[in-house]
């Protein structure tokens, strides 16, 4: 009898560590859960300064240099977003200039390597809200 009430108390005692075990693992599956689903948005807006500093990097031309460049294309003209990118193979800087007598617009793109301007497009205010929510849509997935 003896025995039996050992086997029966070792029995519960193994059910009672598996349990908690089974909690314990439940709660950091969770946790990490949570944090990968938290880190999401950061990822990508870290993923994006890394590119932007690795393209600004191969560069010839300074990011202040190709600014001056669209302001002087656009009379006072105040810059409301800067980028770099590779637009179709060429690397840009490309400025999102506003104006104070207009709602719109204007985009500048200065080739980065030689510091010409490539581009000027006057974007209504509606069409440029149209593109930035879909900037915004495309750096959620």
């Amino acid at each position: 009898m003896v025995k039996s009430k050992f086997l029966t108390t070792n029995n519960t005692l193994k059910q009672t560590i598996m349990k908690i075990k089974m909690i314990v693992c439940s709660a950091v599956a969770a946790a990490l859960l949570a944090g990968c689903c938290t880190d999401k948005g950061e990822a990508k807006h870290h993923n994006k300064e890394a590119r932007q500093a690795k393209l600004a990097a191969e560069a010839r031309v300074s990011k202040d240099d190709a600014e001056k460049t669209a302001l002087g294309k656009v009379p006072n003209g105040a810059i409301q977003e800067a980028e770099i990118e590779k637009e179709h193979g060429k690397l840009i800087w490309s400025f999102d200039v506003a104006t104070p007598d207009t709602k719109d617009i204007t985009e500048v793109n200065v080739d980065a390597i030689t510091g010409d301007v490539v581009s000027v497009e006057k974007e209504a205010a509606e069409s440029e809200a149209k593109e930035a929510a879909g900037e915004k849509d495309k750096d959620k997935n």
